[in-house]
């Protein structure tokens, strides 16, 4: 029994119920200015002498005008939604993850909107009311046998002079106080139930919703393969360099110099690379619309610094691929150089790059070392990133092993960075 009584009183008087009481109070506070329109409306047709007149005909006449008015207003103010979602997220006691974001963006929405508006609006003007009247007659109730300078002043009926309704009145009272507390608790109820219907999202912002976290996962992934392309390939270079200089540290001191210079200059590129990755992460939605790199132009460069003997051979003037596709095609050489540096040590790489008619094809092969090959035919986070970068650009890529040598091949369409 006890325990009951602390769940209604919290049902009644708790946090929850008093935010949505609050709710229900800023919906009246809404409703008002329509309200007015309506006693001006109203007003001349029950014979009323002012706005303020306490004819029941004119109050709920105004209040019935009123309603329409303001889902009309609703339905043609698209910010309406944001507002009402505000709102509702802070006093309803609704998740916000069932609320939908942003303007509407549908006639569905909207119309739901606008009964949400309207539902808000007439059941919190209701409450207000009730709020605003009932309380001091509850209360004047309560004190009514305390005080006979109080029962004159109001001039009680003459059935209250009796002895037992006087001692009736203060549990009137306290009745009437409970009541209206019950309905507000039961109105905030109403209304918490129905924000997820009435304010959700729609299927076109769901849609909406899913492109985006496409969107943005696509962009994390391309930043992730840049990250994995660049870092992984100069990691790869500095460990093989830091390995080969430990080995004749004591017999070839300027090999050991050369070593360093190229591991310094490596780290320092690298470093470089990664400041540019890392800003646009943190620019988000505001950064550039396209991850710039470096592009087949500078890929004598890369070559230089691979750590492996590379023999090139190209066919076409590589000079005129777009630079989205050249920029793609640099790190597929990139992680291929990176792939040959990591499991097949220093041996011997062969890189065609051609260009036939609208496609850019490049093709690697090294041969694998003696022992069972570490890397296994569909590959890791480089092959499937390669894949990935090439399906991007609508071609294709393929890697795996041919007859004891590694080969990977890809063709870009010089359209795919459009």
């Amino acid at each position: 029994m006890k325990r009951a009584l602390k769940v209604s009183a919290r049902a009644l008087f708790g946090t929850r119920a008093r935010l949505r009481w609050l709710h229900l109070i800023l919906g009246g506070a809404l409703l008002m200015p329509y309200w007015l329109v309506g006693t001006v409306i109203v007003g001349p047709l029950v014979g009323a002498k002012s706005m303020f007149s306490d004819s029941l005909a004119l109050q709920f006449g105004a209040y019935g005008v009123a309603l329409p008015i303001a889902a009309v207003t609703a339905l043609l103010f698209p910010l309406t939604r944001p507002l009402a979602v505000a709102l509702a997220k802070a006093l309803c006691g609704v998740p916000a993850e069932r609320f939908a974001e942003g303007p509407t963006r549908s006639w569905d929405a909207q119309l739901r909107t606008s009964g949400w508006f309207t539902l808000h609006a007439g059941i919190g003007a209701l409450i207000s009311g009730a709020s605003l009247a009932l309380p001091p007659f509850a209360v004047t109730l309560i004190l009514l046998p305390l005080s006979g300078g109080l029962r004159d002043w109001v001039m009680v009926p003459d059935y209250l002079g009796h002895p037992w309704a006087l001692a009736l009145c203060p549990f009137a009272g306290i009745a009437m106080l409970i009541a209206l507390a019950g309905c507000a608790a039961a109105a905030g109820a109403l209304l918490a139930r129905q924000a997820p219907v009435l304010l959700g999202p729609t299927p076109s912002d769901r849609l909406a919703a899913a492109e985006r976290r496409a969107t943005e996962l696509a962009e994390r992934n391309r930043l992730a393969r840049e990250l994995h392309d660049s870092v992984g390939h100069a990691l790869s270079a500095v460990t093989l360099q830091a390995g080969a200089a430990r080995k004749v540290l004591d017999s070839d001191v300027e090999f050991v110099r050369e070593a360093l210079a190229a591991i310094e200059e490596t780290t320092r590129r690298t470093v470089g690379e990664l400041d540019s990755v890392l800003g646009l992460l943190r620019r988000g939605e505001d950064g550039a619309a396209r991850l710039t790199g470096p592009t087949l132009k500078t890929l004598d460069g890369l070559i230089a610094r691979s750590g492996v003997p590379v023999s090139l051979t190209a066919d076409g003037d590589l000079a005129a691929v777009p630079a989205p596709v050249s920029c793609e095609a640099y790190r597929i050489v990139q992680e291929g150089l990176s792939n040959a540096l990591r499991h097949a040590g220093a041996s011997p790489v062969s890189l065609w790059i051609a260009l036939h008619g609208e496609e850019l094809e490049i093709t690697m092969e090294n041969p694998l070392p003696d022992r069972a090959p570490v890397v296994r035919p569909g590959g890791g986070r480089g092959v499937r990133g390669i894949a990935e970068r090439a399906a991007l650009l609508g071609g294709h890529a393929q890697a795996g092993e041919q007859d004891s040598v590694w080969r990977l091949s890809a063709r870009l369409p010089l359209g795919g960075g459009r």
